[in-house]
């Protein structure tokens, strides 16, 4: 019987630079992966579903209640910011290894709340502009061009 060990590692990004990353398996160490460093963080990520018409609906990444952690989330809520997670199967023996990324998550910071414990910050897909108002954006000639006057348009 074969035995699996899962963790994520969490990329956050304000802007196009990332600013922080954590993972949540090599508890009190750093942790390598593809070239880069990982400080450990316990946070939690869940919530990730699609429905049957293929839209992605929220994930929710929780952090202990924290100045720390109150700081950048109150920006993060305010300002909109990025968060990458890969859900990894870890090679438990070696933190700077081999693991195997099961599924990538990016979502944009929609929202958050906090209690005497956990803050929690709501993740919607950035790519899932149809089911909500992410990306906070509205199709406009100077974001994407000229927009078609038809109705009549295909995708190919």
């Amino acid at each position: 019987m074969s035995q699996y060990a899962f963790g994520h590692i969490l990329r956050i990004k304000p802007d196009l630079n990332v600013l922080y990353y954590y993972q949540n398996f090599f508890i009190n160490e750093n942790a390598s992966y593809a070239g880069l460093n990982y400080s450990f963080v316990p946070f939690g990520f869940s919530g990730v579903t699609v429905n049957r018409n293929g839209d992605g609906l929220e994930a929710t990444v929780v952090f202990p209640n924290n100045d720390i952690t109150r700081a950048w989330a109150t920006q993060a809520i305010d300002q909109y910011w990025v968060m990458e997670v890969e859900v990894l199967i870890i090679d438990e023996t070696n933190n700077n290894g081999s693991h195997q990324t099961v599924h990538t998550y990016t979502g944009q910071v929609t929202g958050g709340q906090w209690d005497n414990v956990t803050v929690s910050l709501q993740l919607t897909s950035v790519l899932d502009a149809v089911g909500t108002d992410i990306p906070r954006r509205s199709l406009t000639r100077k974001l994407i061009g000229n927009l078609p006057i038809s109705s009549n348009v295909r995708l190919q």
